[in-house]
């Protein structure tokens, strides 16, 4: 059967920038970008895009463009042994949907809470206590009804544009998500700048701290900042790609996607950094002691915000709230695609009966997030998913293609035959020495820090349950799941010959997988 394709080039590029464009977008670069330098953090930010970024993205869509299938059926068809890697990357996605969505259903319900200001004078406690009860680390606590009905509005639109399809569901959803996002954060940014105290807060973004530039830890949260907010090394890139038709320019869409990206980062660190200079300047207070980053950002900075504006402040609380919302579905239907496309395929099934399986099972695991102890159990799972999972993994991919298997040439030749812009030194470079030296150093860091002293002050035996143990279940997983047959209809052809690598072939002979 001949396997579905994007309708046009703007759909993909749509998808692909609907991907990366996520909640980290809004609540993350902004307070990195402050934290880091400033100004001066936007050349670590632009090279680390140039060096790792897009080198990434082209390489993954020039993976899946190739070997046209998933991550687990791209690199079997890569490598017969490589095959775990791919199932490596869906568990992470399958883990991360699972927390991803239970956000975004916060945001829905902030959406609500906007109107009127609902969550009174001290929005922090309103939070906590009141909208989330949260009971202590290592207990459910029962389910919080504020949290499970937008929870499950989250999932049924999800599901049913996965249940659409690529064309007809993806495609046509992005279509929508993303224009409408980024109308609503212009609106968002174009108010926040005519705030009193707006320029505080603009001139505490940009103004450079060259000191900094020398720092490696900038560095790092530079190159950290771009492989999270890309949807690079976890599968997601490599199975959008194959649907790309057999002359999609991948090179070009790399480009586009990669600077889509940075550009919505950049609004979204003016919109967020013009209304926290308006906070600072009406509570007297400074800009390091109202900017925060993450769910702190979102859910308490920002209503204390939208509390203080002067007129329809509930409109404006919708507006950004709903923002969250856009953005986190569009990501949340693509790294949800990801296990979908792998669950299809590996087991032969029907498009609904994958997503009802694998979108479906997905959905019933994120309820454990919406209960009382839900908010500790993301927490410890988001931070050791993200640095032993997606970082981790995302190295192993560019050790196994760049070093073990010698496949970067064959990749370039591939990406240079059917894009527009051919493809320098510079890429070879980055993912066979820069690319696989940050993310080395930032698992080798992340490990340290995380052996120093227990995460979040966090009981030893919960750590061990949802940190260590949940790395240790995905990777075993991974494996168990490799070791399974594919269905006899699926073509598991090694395609990548000995003369599409760097190393010369031994012989004529075509290799068997």
């Amino acid at each position: 059967m001949e396997r579905e394709q994007w309708g046009t080039r703007l759909g993909f590029i749509l998808a692909a920038v609907g991907s990366a464009i996520g909640l980290g977008n809004i609540w993350r670069f902004p307070y990195v970008a402050w934290d880091s330098g400033g100004g001066a953090f936007f050349i670590p930010y632009l090279f680390a895009l140039l060096t790792a970024g897009i080198p990434l993205l082209v390489l993954e869509y020039s993976l899946g463009h190739r070997f046209r299938g998933s991550a687990p059926l791209v690199l079997r068809r890569l490598h017969p042994r490589a095959e775990w890697v791919g199932w490596w990357q869906v568990a992470v996605c399958f883990v991360i949907a699972s927390y991803y969505a239970v956000v975004i259903a916060w945001a829905a319900g902030y959406a609500w809470f906007s109107i009127g200001t609902q969550w009174g004078s001290d929005p922090e406690a309103f939070f906590f206590d009141d909208y989330l009860a949260v009971s202590a680390a290592g207990t459910f606590g029962g389910f919080r009804p504020g949290v499970v009905l937008p929870l499950v509005g989250i999932w049924a639109v999800t599901l049913t544009v996965l249940v659409a399809g690529v064309r007809r569901g993806i495609e046509r959803a992005n279509r929508v998500l993303i224009p409408l996002l980024v109308a609503t954060f212009v609106v968002i940014v174009v108010r926040a700048i005519t705030l009193e105290g707006a320029a505080t807060g603009l001139d505490a973004l940009f103004r450079p701290d060259w000191d900094r530039i020398t720092d490696a830890s900038v560095w790092i949260a530079a190159y950290g900042q771009i492989f999270f907010s890309l949807s690079i090394g976890f599968a997601i890139m490599i199975t959008y790609a194959s649907y790309l038709p057999r002359d999609g320019d991948l090179t070009g869409n790399a480009f586009i996607a990669g600077f889509s990206n940075a550009s919505f980062e950049l609004l979204a660190g003016i919109g967020v950094f013009a209304a926290i200079g308006f906070l600072a300047t009406t509570t007297g207070a400074g800009i390091d002691e109202v900017a925060r980053d993450g769910i702190g950002l979102a859910f308490v900075v920002f209503p204390e915000i939208i509390s203080q504006l002067p007129g329809p402040s509930g409109l404006f609380g919708v507006l950004f709230f709903g923002a969250l919302v856009l953005a986190g579905i569009s990501s949340l239907i693509s790294i949800t695609q990801t296990t979908v496309a792998a669950v299809e395929e590996k087991f032969s099934l029907p498009r609904s009966r994958a997503v009802l399986l694998a979108g479906g099972g997905t959905a019933l695991v994120s309820l454990v997030y919406a209960t009382g102890g839900g908010i500790n159990t993301l927490d410890v799972v988001d931070r050791f998913i993200n640095t032993f999972g997606v970082a981790a993994v995302g190295l192993v991919e560019v050790v196994l293609v760049a070093w073990l298997l010698g496949a970067l040439g064959g990749m370039r030749r591939h990406a240079d035959a059917v894009s527009d812009l051919q493809l320098g030194w510079w890429w070879t470079a980055s993912l066979a020495v820069v690319t696989p030296l940050v993310l080395g150093w930032m698992t080798v860091d992340n490990l340290s820090t995380e052996l120093a002293a227990p995460y979040g002050g966090y009981p030893a035996s919960f750590l061990l349950v949802f940190g260590w143990g949940l790395v240790a279940v995905v990777l075993l997983t991974a494996i168990g799941v490799a070791r399974t047959s594919w269905p006899a209809e699926v073509s598991l052809e090694r395609t990548l010959s000995a003369a599409d690598r760097d190393l010369p072939p031994s012989s004529g002979r075509q290799e068997q997988p």
